[in-house]
């Protein structure tokens, strides 16, 4: 079974950074692809950025130039470096993985972590 473990999350002022890390129990490289999603209070889970094992990047446009999405295979974690945060980014972040074995595909979550962005 694998589990997803974020951290990173906290308060910070309008124009601050955050660095957020999914911590992955099996290795990194057996993921196909990994991402982060966020849910505002009243609204449905959102795409935010995805990372495939080749490397290719693909964000959500609000976020586009102000977030990156790199995996540290050191580490065996996916980082989401949040850069020039609005108080709209405010959301709990949530890390996904995707295995994908034929044409099975299996998608794992994490639990979460607040990110409070403050105007």
């Amino acid at each position: 079974q694998v589990q997803l473990v974020e951290s990173g999350g906290g308060l910070v002022q309008a124009g601050g950074s955050l660095r957020l890390s999914c911590a992955a129990s099996g290795s990194i490289s057996s993921f196909n692809v990994m991402g982060w999603y966020r849910q505002a209070p009243g609204k449905q889970r959102e795409f935010v950025a995805i990372i495939t094992s080749g490397g290719i990047t693909s964000y959500t446009i609000s976020v586009k130039g102000r977030f990156t999405i790199s995996i540290d295979n050191a580490k065996n974690t996916v980082d989401l470096q949040m850069n020039s945060l609005k108080p709209e980014d405010t959301a709990v972040y949530y890390c996904e993985a995707v295995v994908v074995s034929g044409l099975r595909s299996d998608e794992y979550w994490g639990q979460g972590t607040q990110v409070t962005v403050s105007s």
